[in-house]
This record gives structure tokens, C-alpha cells and sequence, in this order.
């Protein structure tokens, strides 16, 4: 190709601000004319610094992705356009490196000790018990469609999708059997405790 062709060429091209600005809009041609444009010198700084090619070009799609949600805020008065790509290129792999670095370090640690627990003070234990059979007590007295529905919740886990899947429920008969199994419950620990309370006067 002459050099008149060459310069034609190079007069065609979109500048990397313009690019940018286009990027800011939403342009995704633009995006892939920048990361053809410079994928590859960003690439080899990336190398540079983690040592790792497959890391380099896992944070090689990590720097584009933030470009083009921050690409609105490159301001060419500002310096060069290549300079604000390699800043976020360097800033990524630094972080990138030192996530690296604390996973190994945590890898090579010795394994912790457990810390001493303390012994259980009886009278806390004796306590918890009692809870826990009123608790059961006050589960029994509910119906069993909205014991069920507690269970899952609150000893499961699950949310009430999961818990209408599990037991092939409308969503809506769940969200019921929770309401009202809950009022039901604190009606019978409510009175329960009143009970409590007048055996220990």
C-alpha cells in the first residue's frame, strides 16, 4: 500500500476520543473498533504485571466492560486516550494481582485454631430447653398444611416458591398457610408465656 493510500487510510479512521464518545452512546461498533484497536497492547500490559495469560485476558474483557460503562467519563483535555485505557488496564490488574496474592497466602496459611468456647452455663441450657418444647408445643397446635409451610421457611430455608414447588402448592395457598400459621403460633406463645409468668408468682 503507498504512503498516499496509508495516509488516506489513517485520515478515515475515527480518533480514539471520537470512538470513546460513541461508546458513551451506546455504540457497539464503536466498542469493537476500540478493542480491536488497542486489545492487544492492553493485553500485554495486563501479561506484564500478573504474569498469567489466561488472568490477563480474563481482565482483559474485565478493563473493556468497564470501558464502556464508563467511557462518558474520558476527558481528552485531559491527556491521551491510550493513557486512560492503560490507567484502568493497570488498576484492574493491580487489583486482579492482589486478589491473587491473598488467595495464596491464605491457601499456604496453617489452619486456624477454633477458639475455646466457654462452658455452657446450665441454667441458660435449661432455659433454651424449655423454649424449645414450648416451641414444638405451639407447632402442634396448628394444622398441619401450615406447620408444614413454617418448617420449610424457617428450618429449610426455602423461600415460598420454592416451598409451593416442593409441596406442589399455588403460591397464594402458601403465602395463606404463612400468614395464618404465624398469627396462630404467637397466639399460643403469647398465651403460653402469660401462663409462665402466672405459675411463677
Amino acid at each position: 500500500m503507498s504512503a498516499a493510500a496509508n495516509a488516506k487510510l489513517e485520515a478515515a479512521r475515527p480518533e480514539d476520543a471520537e470512538l470513546l464518545a460513541a461508546i458513551a452512546g451506546g455504540d457497539r461498533e464503536a466498542c469493537r473498533a476500540l478493542y480491536q484497536r488497542y486489545a492487544r497492547i492492553l493485553l500485554g500490559l495486563l501479561n506484564r504485571i500478573l504474569i498469567d495469560r489466561g488472568e490477563a485476558e480474563d481482565v482483559l474483557q474485565e478493563v473493556f466492560l468497564q470501558i464502556w460503562k464508563k467511557a462518558g467519563e474520558f476527558d481528552a483535555r485531559r491527556g491521551r486516550a491510550l493513557h486512560w485505557l492503560a490507567t484502568i488496564a493497570r488498576n484492574r490488574a493491580l487489583d486482579r494481582r492482589s486478589t491473587l496474592e491473598s488467595r495464596r497466602r491464605l491457601a499456604a496459611a496453617p489452619p486456624a485454631e477454633p477458639p475455646a468456647q466457654e462452658p455452657a452455663d446450665p441454667a441458660d441450657e435449661a432455659h433454651m430447653a424449655e423454649e424449645v418444647r414450648h416451641l414444638h408445643r405451639a407447632l402442634a397446635q396448628i394444622p398441619e398444611a401450615q406447620r408444614k409451610v413454617l418448617l420449610l421457611a424457617y428450618f429449610d430455608g426455602l423461600s415460598q416458591s420454592e416451598i409451593a414447588e416442593r409441596i406442589g402448592s399455588p403460591l397464594g395457598t402458601v403465602k395463606s398457610h404463612a400468614r395464618n400459621g404465624l398469627a396462630r403460633l404467637r397466639d399460643f406463645l403469647r398465651a403460653s408465656i402469660a401462663e409462665r409468668e402466672l405459675e411463677r408468682r
